[in-house]
């Protein structure tokens, strides 16, 4: 099979229809190895395929995109990611390249971006949407601020996985979406929530998301979900 191999990952099919039509264009420069709906079957179908490069939707019905990237990493032959999400918040796009992601296209963009995107990212370079400059420089002093604050001595007695339990649930996360996070049982999410609580002296899911947005921890005019 000639051209560059692509899994395709994104859960709406009419999306990856258009992802399809978009690449069919390129005069076989792209070919669409494989496609995937969930999380399971894009590693299921990367270990299989061995593509040259993931499109891979940020947000999944079993899983985010994230623990997607953190496990593509781990095939013996790791793929090149692009993210092609609907979220241009700064967060989740520094996680996705933090987390091993090549470049990142917001679905609103044009079909160039994604070429481009696309592009890069088969070289081997990085590659940011031109479309997220605008919130992104928006947003930076106040994100570096956040950052600059002084850190709370009782946060710091928290593990590592709590301090990710308390960010989930200021997300507006419930504890089964948390477990698929970040594969672990409901029972122990709810042990985390509740050590969490315990250390920080928080009696209830308001005053830790207040916590939380006080900590620089999550952004609460744009952390209400990742779908899409």
């Amino acid at each position: 099979m000639s051209g560059i191999r692509i899994l395709l990952v994104d859960d709406h099919p009419l999306f990856r229809e258009g992802v399809r039509a978009t690449l069919a264009r390129e005069a076989g420069r792209y070919v669409v190895a494989g496609e995937a709906g969930t999380a399971r079957e894009a590693l299921t179908l990367a270990a299989e395929l061995a593509p040259d490069v993931v499109l891979l939707d940020i947000a999944l019905p079993d899983a985010g995109g994230i623990e997607v990237l953190g496990r593509l990493r781990e095939l013996p032959a790791p793929p090149k990611v692009l993210v092609v999400s609907m979220h241009a918040r700064i967060d989740v796009v520094a996680e996705s390249f933090r987390a091993g992601a090549l470049g990142y296209v917001v679905k609103d963009s044009a079909a160039t971006s994604l070429l481009a995107g696309l592009a890069a990212v088969s070289r081997g370079e990085r590659y940011l949407d031109g479309a997220i400059a605008p919130q992104l420089l928006e947003r930076l002093d106040a994100y570096a601020a956040r950052r600059a604050r002084p850190a709370d001595p009782a946060y710091e007695t928290l593990t590592r996985r709590e301090q990710q339990v308390l960010r989930l649930l200021a997300e507006g996360r419930d504890v089964a979406e948390i477990a698929a996070k970040l594969y672990i049982s409901r029972k122990t999410v709810e042990n985390h929530r509740s050590n969490v609580c315990g250390k920080l002296g928080l009696r209830n899911l308001a005053e830790l998301v207040r916590y939380a947005a006080r900590m620089g921890l999550v952004d609460l005019e744009g952390s209400q979900g990742e779908g899409g």
